[in-house]
């Protein structure tokens, strides 16, 4: 009798195990992704092979087939229809990319630019349909806040605003701290935080209206210490700590607020060779010169090269970004938190769970290379 037992068993504990290998391979015929679910198969598969005995096997298998149903099952994602949106900092790069996306998925798109006359901005209009509409939004500028707003607020009526993409930002520069001017700082703070903190309290009663999303394109830059990018990642991380705190004061509302840490993708947002010239000059001629004969001028102008790299090894590919902040805008159970990119969740990850030394070890490698040192190094 025991003998029998055991076999069926056995054959349970076999057909569940082909049952799971065949639902990851569906999943990946239908190009879903499987990372989660190999990592829990295997997992599993390792540990039923330790466990000798057929009733702890199968209860295993069990568990696990339960994890892989839950993991991989396909989520409620909501209707476009009569959803708007307003994405901040469509002129170029992720913003662009986002409201075009967006608009060709149904969703009525408000694009804020920087310069309703750009290329970028005339390009939107021209390859958008008309559901979408390029509206000229400084987020540094009050005067032109109120106003997408009260626009925004006549086309949207009682339904409000679904979703506020945050994604307006600042870089221009990789410097170090001591010798970035602290104008600098101020604009990387306007812009990148208070810029967003200002049309997020304007379009509150909108968000609120629709119990919506409001989303905010953060950094690496802001959880981790990026030598280069001190007054960036200062920013990003006040934006970072403000999301936080209203993603727990708004859920009274019904309201999430979720927030993006990208990897690095190919964007404007570096700037180009003219600023980094202009830049590099506004930087040289303000140091004193004890700093000047501290860092020298052969590594301050190898700051720009290491732009150059920064931006040839970016990924130009944006679809990761674009499949999250669609997730974002649209899952019935968002994250409050995405990492899409290359390295995105895996330097924050390091971070968080290695030794200080150890961490500040390899970012220093990275992103201060040692073949130009300070003059005095």
């Amino acid at each position: 009798m025991e003998k029998m037992v055991e076999c069926c068993l056995a054959l349970i504990y076999i057909l569940l195990t082909v049952a799971s290998v065949g639902l990851l391979v569906v999943r990946m015929v239908e190009g879903r992704s499987v990372r989660w679910l190999v990592v829990l198969m295997v997992s599993g598969g390792i540990l039923s092979c330790l466990v000798h005995s057929y009733v702890l096997k199968v209860g295993l298998v069990i568990v696990v087939c339960g994890l892989v149903h839950y993991i991989g099952r396909d989520e409620d994602m909501l209707p476009v229809l009569n959803r708007a949106v307003l994405i901040t900092g469509c002129d170029s790069g992720l913003g662009h990319d986002l409201a075009r996306c967006l608009d060709a998925a149904g969703m009525r798109v408000f694009a804020g630019v920087l310069d309703e006359s750009s290329p970028g901005a005339v390009e939107l209009k021209k390859a958008s349909s008309s559901k979408l509409t390029v509206i000229q939004l400084d987020i540094t500028n009050m005067s032109q806040i109120k106003q997408a707003y009260q626009y925004i607020q006549s086309q949207t009526g009682e339904t409000g605003l679904w979703g506020l993409v945050n994604n307006a930002g600042v870089l221009g520069y990789v410097c170090d701290a001591e010798l970035l001017p602290i104008k600098f700082y101020r604009k990387y703070l306007e812009v990148n935080f208070i810029g967003s903190v200002e049309v997020t309290q304007a379009f509150l009663p909108l968000i609120r209206q629709s119990k919506g999303r409001i989303i905010s394109i953060s950094s690496m830059a802001g959880e981790i210490p990026l030598p280069g990018f001190p007054a960036y990642g200062a920013s990003k991380a006040a934006l970072s700590a403000y999301s936080g705190t209203i993603r727990l004061e708004l859920s009274r509302w019904g309201v999430k607020v979720i927030v993006i840490q990208p990897g690095a993708f190919k964007t404007n947002i570096l700037g180009n060779r003219e600023h980094w010239v202009r830049v590099h000059d506004e930087i040289l001629s303000g140091l004193s010169p004890d700093v000047m004969e501290a860092y020298g001028e052969e590594y301050i102008s190898s700051l720009q090269e290491r732009l150059v790299k920064m931006s040839s090894s970016s990924s130009s590919n944006t679809e990761q970004f674009l499949d999250a902040l669609k997730h974002a805008l649209l899952s019935t159970r968002p994250k409050a938190f995405y990492y899409p990119g290359a390295a995105a969740w895996a330097l924050p990850f390091l971070y968080r769970h290695s030794p200080t030394f150890l961490s500040d070890m390899i970012f220093s490698r990275i992103f201060m290379p040692p073949d130009v040192k300070p003059a005095q190094l």
